[in-house]
């Protein structure tokens, strides 16, 4: 027996021996790992100075050099690999490097980076004689981002936010119209006096011009998504005729927008004053098995000088892990406010949930799908079953469904705003978003008042708004498909992020968007499920200004 084993492991040894050792990479390929090591090096380091120059930290000229230094040799490294001896993904990911280095990591040759001036922006400039739209929309931002910080209104100062949260809080009208019209000077800062010349005018013109015959931003970002771009636009005029067909006849003026869709906020705001927003985000997420404080998701959300106008999430590092990183401003609490913060910290719960490698650990950010799952949790704050979870009260489900479509339908009006100045730059844009409230919204007209010019996607990100409309469709069919398939998570479920990130968020750009939403839905994308939904807000009573029921 032993003579027999004995004979049975030499023949093994024997057999592993001879078996061929497995092939080498090649050199090419050889040359690519160290690239891409070098490369994740750089992305994580880019990061951190981003992070730093977003919460209003100086960056030491030393980091910015080391920043360089790091990227030469990337640049390098990238250059020596050869292309023609890769194929499928390690091509992919060659390509994807190359490209990210000139597109989004330009060297910071001014040494160190500074955060943003806090010191007030000359806005007395002549957009005729701005010669290109990045530098015109950079006069454009810095002069919003300041006066929708310092909005005037008697003895006070308020920032947009929470002026436009004001609106739905004030029962009386004639304050709502007062607080409504301190908005001018934002307008202004965007559309001036909407005269031909004004700085809106002109970056849309720009735009135009630069683009030539290529496709709009919106089209290229819904094809990607899944959404066909010609029947997009057909789509979101079915949204704003549900909602149409949900309200009443009669029209409402512009600032009683706010009071009619806010009763759900009006409501529940008191039981989430301003310390409660964050620690209610992280119980909700955690009660569907995100636990942010593991995820390594940081939160920077006190006012601030010069702070971005605009909430956002990126990454505050990438190797050996991903650090989300959200940034937004909150004087106040209140049920949008957490709405939004919810909104965000579903973005980075996606970046924490990226597994792949260094090539594609990014996520496709400025997509419908990227704002659509972010959303996949916030839109439950406006069902009952969820208040009476967290909250400890509820509105009724009309009320709250109004609260849900109103900032929906609104960022719809804005995608179709923009697809059809893009389409006719010769346009005057206070016509155009009039006649787009008033046939869909019920909105009283006030062409005078280019009330449209409230939101710094329009300056920042031309054709973003679109994202927020396609996700709109997005996100109601993979909420549904999700309860199909999971079950619901309304209230909660500790095992729905570990079955949701590998099958959407684990991705990053290893694959197309389009991919994973097909895969996921077993389909195309169709606005189905939104409209099925939009239609439970004919059940029950629309409430309009004054609290009366219609």
């Amino acid at each position: 027996m032993i003579r027999t084993r004995l004979a049975l492991l030499v023949a093994a040894l024997a057999a592993c021996t001879s078996a061929p050792a497995p092939p080498q990479p090649s050199r090419s390929a050889r040359a690519l790992t160290a690239a891409e090591s070098g490369y994740a090096d750089l992305r994580d380091l880019r990061d951190r100075i981003e992070v730093a120059k977003s919460a209003g930290r100086a960056v030491p000229a030393a980091l910015a050099l080391r920043h360089d230094s790091l990227r030469r040799r990337v640049v390098a490294g990238l250059a020596a690999v050869d292309s023609s001896a890769l194929s499928g993904e390690d091509a992919r990911a060659l390509g994807l490097m190359r490209l990210t280095l000139v597109r989004d990591l330009p060297a910071l040759a001014s040494g160190s980076p500074e955060p943003p001036a806090a010191a007030r922006p000359d806005c007395g400039y002549n957009p005729g004689l701005i010669a290109t739209a990045d530098s015109l929309r950079a006069r454009m931002y810095a002069c919003y981002a300041w006066v929708q910080s310092r909005i005037q209104l008697g003895a006070d100062t308020l920032d947009r936010l929470t002026l436009l949260d004001e609106l739905g809080r004030t029962e009386d009208a004639r304050r709502r119209r007062e607080l409504f019209l301190a908005l001018d000077p934002v307008w202004r800062s965007i559309n001036a006096d909407d005269g031909r010349a004004s700085p809106y005018r002109r970056l849309v013109a720009l735009e135009v011009r630069a683009r030539r015959s290529g496709p709009p931003p919106a089209a290229e970002q819904a094809r990607a998504a899944g959404l066909p771009p010609d029947s997009l636009e057909g789509w979101l005029r079915a949204i704003l005729s549900a909602w149409r067909d949900a309200a009443p006849d009669s029209l409402i003026e512009p600032w009683d927008w706010y009071w009619d869709t806010g009763r759900a906020n009006r409501v529940l705001s008191p039981r989430i004053p301003r310390e409660r927003l964050e620690p209610l985000t992280a119980e909700v997420w955690r009660a569907l098995g995100a636990d942010v404080a593991a995820l390594r998701v940081h939160y920077d959300l006190a006012p601030r000088e010069g702070k971005d106008p605009v909430a956002f999430t990126t990454f505050g590092a990438r190797a050996p892990a991903i650090e989300p990183w959200v940034f937004a401003t909150y004087r106040g609490g209140g049920l949008d406010n957490l709405n939004e913060l919810l909104h965000e910290t579903g973005h980075a719960v996606h970046l924490a949930a990226i597994r792949t490698r260094p090539a594609f650990r990014d996520w496709p950010d400025s997509d419908p799908f990227t704002e659509a799952v972010a959303d996949v949790a916030a839109l439950d704050v406006y069902e009952p079953a969820w208040q009476w979870r967290w909250l400890g009260d509820s509105v009724p489900l009309a009320d709250g469904l109004r609260g849900r479509y109103g900032g929906i339908v609104m960022d719809v009006t804005w995608a179709l705003f923009e697809v059809r100045m893009l389409r006719d730059p010769a346009a005057d844009p206070n016509q155009v978003w009039t006649g787009l409230t008033r046939d869909y919204l019920r909105i009283r007209p006030h062409p005078e008042l280019s009330w449209w010019a409230m939101r710094g996607q329009l300056v920042d990100a031309p054709g973003y708004m679109m994202n927020y409309a396609a996700g709109a469709i997005l996100i109601a069919a993979i909420r549904a498909r999700i309860r199909a398939l999971h079950g619901p998570f309304v209230t909660g479920d500790p095992t729905w992020y570990g079955w949701v990130a590998p099958r959407l968020y684990r991705f990053g750009l290893e694959r197309t968007t389009r991919r994973v939403i097909e895969d996921f839905l077993g389909g195309p994308v169709t606005p189905a499920a939104l409209l099925q939904d939009m239609a439970r807000m004919r059940a029950g009573m629309v409430r309009r200004p004054g609290g009366n029921s219609l």
